[in-house]
């Protein structure tokens, strides 16, 4: 399973020009599942997003994690992120999960991370969706589970 984290200090989604999530600061996590990826996966990388220290301490010194600010946690499900790029001009998505289990993986950490944190957000499964953001740092991490 893939995160790519960005820290934002503002960020939402929309769908047919509504939107869907938003959160102000805190992070937009585009999240990849793969094949092999289970809920154990899922609770590891939502650890990581809620622990994982990208935000500045009174020192200014990114030591500080989501949990530690209280900031907002938007998740995006981005099947691409599993693209296979290693050869070619275009990308291959047999390493991305098939649909049905991507959707229950998201699901369930999406569920996940509701119950941990007060403030999430989400897209929508499987929409084209317009995502905006204004990437604060800027800080943009891949975290691999």
């Amino acid at each position: 399973m893939k995160g790519l984290l960005q820290r934002v200090s503002q960020a939402r989604v929309e769908v047919a020009g509504e939107v869907v999530g938003a959160i102000d600061h805190g992070l937009l996590v585009l999240v990849g599942i793969e094949p092999q990826d289970d809920r154990a996966t899922a609770d590891k990388l939502l650890q990581r997003l809620l622990r994982y220290r990208v935000f500045n301490d009174a020192q200014g010194r990114m030591n500080a994690s989501l949990q530690d600010v209280g900031g907002g946690l938007l998740l995006v499900s981005q099947f691409t992120l599993a693209a296979d790029t290693r050869k070619g001009l275009r990308p291959g998505f047999s390493t991305a999960a098939a649909p049905d289990k991507a959707a229950e993986l998201f699901d369930y950490l999406l569920s996940q991370a509701r119950a941990a944190h007060p403030l999430v957000a989400t897209g929508r499964f499987g929409a084209d969706m317009q995502v905006h953001l204004v990437n604060s740092g800027p800080v943009t991490i891949m975290l691999e589970v």
